[in-house]
């Protein structure tokens, strides 16, 4: 695990320390242990583990060059902390919340934060039309990040509500997003967002194509939005 998390990081143009490290092969490990009694995720072959959600989540970097350290981000649909905690590792500075509805998992973020000595990091437990309009998180964030939660219209509808004006919502999505891109184009103008950039990236490991989507929010979103759980899956704004 460590040999290829470490290939990896050289080909995406990052050194991290040994506790950096040391705190990945950890949280490996954890997230093996549990995964025998908490359905967590379907990959659990270290070197798996070590391409396929370490070195991919890292690759959202890629989308992050140009914005100011220090900022706070969002976890969309965390499940076992991906993106959100690989990149809390490789940048230790960020503000971060991770976002997930199922207590089982967020009992296992809760587990990995202590166990790494994570600090500035906020686990909420609840689906993201409900945190859409909470007050402590709405138009509050820097970024949001997520990964195969849902279709870009429905994603929209999930992120823009929780992001600042000004701030960035950046998407993981596979090969040929191009379609899912423009179906979102009613959603993005409705929620106050802009397609930035589509973004083709190599992950280190992966044979498979993969995409980073940005958005930039450049209006409030209207006060409506996120409508009821549920109904941005079964009737996305198109």
């Amino acid at each position: 695990m460590k040999a290829q998390l470490l290939s990896g990081l050289q080909q995406l143009n990052l050194s991290l320390s040994e506790t950096q490290v040391e705190a990945f092969e950890r949280y490996s490990q954890e997230l093996m242990s549990w995964n025998q009694r908490v359905n967590l995720t379907g990959i659990v072959e270290p070197t798996e583990i070590a391409i396929k959600h370490f070195l991919d989540s890292i690759s959202v970097c890629q989308a992050l060059q140009n914005i100011p350290p220090f900022f706070s981000m969002i976890d969309i649909g965390s499940g076992a902390g991906f993106p959100g905690l690989p990149l809390k590792i490789v940048y230790p500075e960020i503000q971060l919340t991770l976002l997930e509805s199922v207590i089982k998992k967020t009992a296992f973020l809760q587990h990995v934060i202590h166990v790494l000595n994570l600090t500035n990091v906020t686990i909420l437990t609840a689906r993201a039309e409900e945190a859409g309009h909470l007050t402590d998180h709405r138009e509050r964030y820097d970024v949001a990040v997520a990964r195969a939660v849902a279709k870009l219209p429905t994603l929209a509808e999930y992120s823009l509500p929780l992001v600042k004006v000004g701030g960035w919502v950046i998407v993981q999505k596979g090969q040929n997003p191009s379609a899912e891109v423009a179906e979102a184009a009613k959603a993005l103008k409705t929620l106050g967002g802009q397609l930035c950039q589509i973004l083709p990236i190599t992950v280190p490991g992966l044979e498979a194509a993969r995409h980073l989507i940005t958005i930039q929010k450049r209006k409030p979103t209207p006060k409506q939005y996120p409508r009821r759980p549920g109904l941005p899956l079964k009737k996305p704004i198109i």
